[in-house]
């Protein structure tokens, strides 16, 4: 990831919040009331994928629950240096998709756009933690090339913004971006996959809504929740203008061993979704990147859950199991 710079915050809320993120595993635990629990091999683990977590994400954190499961999916982990045979560094195969300056293509009709390699939280299963942003990002100066590459395409008609986070670009640049996809005539639709309003729901302000909605596009928000307690009051409180103004908002979410792999977690998730608006879209098999293993959780386990899933929750809520693998013409189903 491409380390933030507090000296870029300038004066939103949400920016002056993102410089006031826990960045060490002995602050966090100290903030939950767990340093018992601290180890000095964290901070090593910690120097090769830092930790980040709002401190919006760490107050919903049980304190003194060493197993809350959204701690778990930050704080580093002594498993992390443990090799496992067939996990890599790019499980996805984003580099062999890359077709241009920050872009993947991988499906038909769509393409993604690296527009950021910050982040506002660092999963440890993030399957894109070995991912080499610096040198592939779309940053401005390579805006030129990268359209003119989309606009030569005459199947294109979605664009996905992802990262990084696209969400920690600030609204002027987003503008500047959004508008520039606008301009390309077959494009019909804007996907925007972005874990920052859970984890920070004040990034939902007035000026990125608006600049959403004046858009020509059929904007659609993926975010990124794993677990009911990641639902909070005040992403309920910033989804309502969104989806006031017609924009779609999904969820996909990735099973993750110990967090959120039972029954009971799985639907009361789907549950509270609908409840806030939010849409289950995917629910991903985790992507073998190296450093993750400790969160597998196997394939016929995964299957078994989610058929008891189709047992107890009407189909709208259903999210559809699927795992991504190199090369294929898109997202397959786990069956």
């Amino acid at each position: 990831m491409i380390p933030f710079s507090s000296a870029l915050t300038n004066t939103p809320h949400w920016q002056q919040q993102l410089a006031d993120a826990f960045r060490s595993p002995r602050q966090l635990l100290r903030h939950l009331g767990l340093e018992t629990h601290w180890h000095p091999g964290l901070e090593r683990v910690a120097q090769d994928f830092p930790l980040r977590v709002t401190r919006h994400f760490a107050d919903l954190m049980e304190p003194g629950n060493p197993n809350d499961p959204l701690l778990l999916q930050v704080l580093p982990s002594l498993h992390e240096g443990e090799p496992a045979p067939g996990f890599g560094s790019d499980p996805t195969g984003d580099r062999l998709a890359r077709t241009g300056p920050g872009l993947l293509r991988k499906y038909h009709g769509r393409a993604l756009i690296i527009a950021t390699g910050s982040c506002a939280i660092h999963c440890r299963y993030c399957f894109r933690r070995h991912f080499p942003y610096r040198e592939e990002r779309a940053d401005r100066r390579h805006w030129p090339a990268l359209f003119e590459i989309l606009a030569g395409d005459p199947t294109l008609t979605e664009v996905i913004l992802s990262g990084g986070d696209p969400l920690m670009l600030g609204n002027q640049q987003l503008e500047e971006l959004v508008e520039r996809i606008g301009r390309l005539s077959r494009v019909r639709r804007l996907r925007i996959h972005s874990r920052l309003p859970v984890v920070l729901p004040g990034r939902l302000d007035d000026g990125l809504i608006q600049l959403l909605a004046r858009s020509r596009l059929a904007c659609t928000l993926v975010l990124h929740v794993n677990h009911p307690a990641e639902l909070s009051t005040p992403l309920a409180q910033a989804l309502r203008p969104l989806r006031q103004e017609g924009i779609q908002v999904l969820n996909q979410s990735v099973l993750l061993r110990g967090i959120n792999d039972d029954l009971e977690t799985q639907v009361s998730l789907c549950e509270k979704l609908f409840d806030f608006g939010i849409l289950p879209y995917y629910l991903h098999q985790m992507d073998k990147v190296d450093g993750a293993a400790h969160f597998e959780v196997p394939a016929h386990r995964a299957k078994e859950l989610h058929q008891a899933m189709r047992n107890l929750l009407p189909g709208y809520l259903l999210p559809r199991l699927v795992v991504e693998e190199v090369g294929a013409p898109s997202k397959l189903p786990l069956e």
